[in-house]
């Protein structure tokens, strides 16, 4: 197969540690920038212009991740398609589904950006916003939603360049936009006096230098995935199956974010205190999400492109490794959370109160970040072998519905945050429990069909 190899890697071959970790490292790199400068976001806001905007842009956080979910969990399917057939070496197929999902993101970039907009104002009021801070919130969630088409399309860009083996050119690139942002961030909140608004558009400016940036790459001759403009168009057929594999994990994400907004309207009750201290522990555990992600989204291109050519020892190798190392990895951030929670959680608070509960949700939580890793990356593996469906049931199963009934009497039982912070632990256990038996007897090496090779 005609590729360029030096924008992409076929993951067939060579040892499958070396080319897991190879893959892994760049994502990791990438997503530990990404959490920087979501941190330098939430830093800045919260020294420059204090606790209540920290706490209104924290506020959003679930409301965000609620309606980005879907269209994220949409590009995921997308990059299954891509990695199945690059691992047969049908390059028409990988073009024609590289187009139809640069339109399918497009369209959705637009419809979130006006949704987000308009609806802003009444998705606040849902998930119970204090109304000292109401304000504040609408004004950094309209701002941030106004750059949504630039944050979907650098998603799915991105994903397409890693569904071919491109890990680290998107590293170069955010690279590029997280320190856009921090710059950004000083300079209109630090310098020129603006308020949270500034910190939404520093975002979206950086986040659509990096969709450039990944635009001029497909665009370039010679990749396997270039990108026409004359050739976008929705092809049917690729359509359906990005939807066949996506929309399980689009569902799913949906559903979870849903139920996480829940989890935020509740924590909202605390008034400021608790939606701060909630903020900044928040912003900490995304950095143990970083080798959890950077693998599950490793294991997903290695599996779609090992099953595609029809490996599948090699496969369950790759997914046993990775599985082991993301959750060593996990647990070893966990412990040092555990261990350091108090200076994390004054790097973005200063309120007393405030600092000590975001110090007891980082004790009670932090220890279990192995099982969160497990949970994912096999989620990760389903996703690759085409089996999104089963991680769908799962997930909705006990990440949703489960958790809504236990945070549903808990706080019945008694109002206290607490009950809260232990809502995941639990159901980040109970779900690892179901994947491990799935794992074991299940025959999740022949998630795909025979159309791969056809």
């Amino acid at each position: 197969m005609p590729q360029n190899k030096r924008s992409s890697v076929l993951m067939t071959e060579g040892d499958p540690k070396k080319v897991i970790l190879t893959f892994a490292a760049p994502i990791f790199l990438s997503q530990l920038f990404q959490q920087l400068y979501n941190t330098a976001d939430a830093w800045i806001v919260s020294r420059f212009l204090g606790d209540d905007a920290f706490a209104a842009v924290s506020s959003s956080g679930s409301l965000i991740f609620l309606t980005i979910s879907f269209f994220v969990g949409a590009s995921m399917g997308a990059g299954v398609v891509i990695s199945r057939y690059f691992g047969a070496g049908d390059t028409e197929k990988v073009s024609r589904a590289v187009h139809t999902n640069v339109v399918l993101s497009f369209l959705c970039g637009l419809a979130m950006t006006v949704f987000g907009v308009l609806m802003t104002p009444t998705l606040l009021r849902w998930i119970r916003v204090d109304e000292a801070i109401l304000p504040l919130s609408t004004v950094y969630f309209r701002y941030y939603f106004s750059g949504a088409l630039a944050m979907i399309m650098y998603n799915s860009l991105k994903g397409i360049m890693n569904a071919v083996g491109d890990s680290r050119r998107p590293l170069y690139y955010l690279i590029f936009s997280s320190l856009l942002n921090i710059f950004l961030d000083w300079l209109f909140v630090g310098v020129l006096g603006g308020g949270v608004e500034s910190a939404a558009i520093a975002t979206a400016l950086s986040q659509g230098t990096s969709a450039l940036l990944c635009l001029r790459q497909l665009t370039r001759k010679g990749t396997v995935y270039r990108l026409s403009f004359r050739k976008l168009r929705l092809h049917w057929d690729i359509l359906r199956e990005i939807l066949r594999y996506g929309l399980p994990t689009a569902v799913q994400n949906s559903v979870i974010a849903f139920a996480n907004l829940l989890v935020q309207s509740n924590v909202n009750t605390f008034g400021e205190v608790g939606m701060a201290s909630w903020g900044a522990y928040s912003k900490i555990e995304g950095f143990a999400f970083l080798p959890i992600t950077s693998f599950s989204m490793a294991l997903s291109t290695f599996i779609g492109q090992n099953l595609g050519a029809g490996a599948h020892e090699r496969a369950r190798r790759g997914a046993r490794f990775g599985l082991i190392t993301s959750l060593l990895i996990a647990e070893l951030i966990g412990l040092i959370i555990f261990l350091c929670a108090e200076p994390f959680i004054r790097f973005f608070l200063s309120g007393e109160e405030a600092v000590a509960w975001g110090i007891e949700h980082c004790r009670t939580v932090s220890l279990f970040y192995f099982v969160l890793a497990y949970s994912n990356c096999i989620a990760g593996v389903l996703r690759g072998a085409g089996k999104a469906f089963v991680s769908m049931i799962v997930m909705l199963a006990v990440w949703c519905l489960l958790r809504i009934v236990y945070i549903t009497a808990a706080m019945r039982i008694d109002h206290n945050i607490v009950l809260l912070y232990w809502a995941y632990p639990i159901t980040w256990m109970i779900s690892s429990v179901i994947y491990l038996i799935y794992y074991n007897k299940s025959d999740w090496l022949h998630g795909f069909d025979q159309k791969t090779k056809a």
